[in-house]
């Protein structure tokens, strides 16, 4: 099964680097701790595959609709929703309990973003990973210079946290060096540091809308791109995998 749009489980980078981690984990049924996970767009995918996933998000409705979702499903057994936050996720799931931490889409919306890495951090086991997904800076400068707003286009550049001002949603936006230091900083080792959303983003709708070919030639241009360092800045999302020392 798989999960497209929303950062959920779909056919790109994301989803191999993190089936890749999830194959080399071993055992039964990988531990897979999902912080901020919502509905259930990557827990319930990584069910159906046999991996244990609880999923801690601060939204009860969410977590309702995960449920739903996983007893559709039919995961239920392999699906735990708790109600909590990463600002004290120490409470509410194992320090050390899993073999791989999810924070897609968390570090742009929390607080304190050091504190949230080293929760993160010590929620996976020791050689554990942490898979997280995080909104590309320059891609959003890029972006709205092309549309024409360069006012936020510059507020964005300048602004320490790649905000366009008070009225933004994203209380940061990163870039790949500022996400590395990020988390070498709260004691991980990155592994992995590659673009989601690199050129298909860029690439006029009537290209990506034309039919197979298009779509697979796409794809394939995509796929060169996404670890390329040049390009990596220019990624809509970038994902990093890291690892939690022995």
């Amino acid at each position: 099964m798989t999960v497209g749009v929303g950062g959920g489980v779909g056919a790109g980078p994301v989803r191999r680097a993190v089936l890749e981690e999830l194959g080399a984990a071993g055992g039964a049924a990988p531990r897979v701790l999902d912080v901020g996970g919502g509905s259930g767009a990557w827990a319930v995918p990584l069910a159906l595959r046999g991996c244990a996933v609880t999923v801690v998000d601060n939204s009860p409705n969410a977590l309702a609709a995960l449920q739903r979702r996983a007893r559709e499903a039919g995961v239920a057994d392999l699906v735990t929703a708790v109600q909590g936050d990463v600002d004290a996720l120490a409470d509410v799931a194992p320090v050390g309990g899993a073999d791989l931490v999810l924070g897609h889409g968390l570090l742009e919306v929390v607080d304190d973003v050091e504190a949230a890495v080293a929760a993160l951090a010590q929620a996976a086991r020791p050689g554990g990973a942490v898979s997280l997904l995080v909104a590309g800076r320059y891609a959003a400068v890029l972006a709205r210079t092309l549309a024409g707003r360069l006012a936020e286009a510059r507020a964005m550049l300048v602004d320490p946290d790649g905000r366009f001002g008070p009225g933004d949603a994203l209380r940061r936006r990163l870039d790949a060096r500022g996400l590395r230091t990020l988390l070498e900083q709260g004691g991980l080792h990155v592994e992995l540091l590659q673009g989601d959303g690199v050129l298909e983003g860029w690439v006029p709708g009537a290209v990506r809308d034309g039919g197979p070919s298009d779509t697979s030639a796409v794809a394939e241009l995509e796929s060169l791109a996404v670890a390329e360092a040049p390009l990596l800045d220019v990624a809509t999302r970038l994902h990093a995998l890291a690892r939690r020392p022995r």
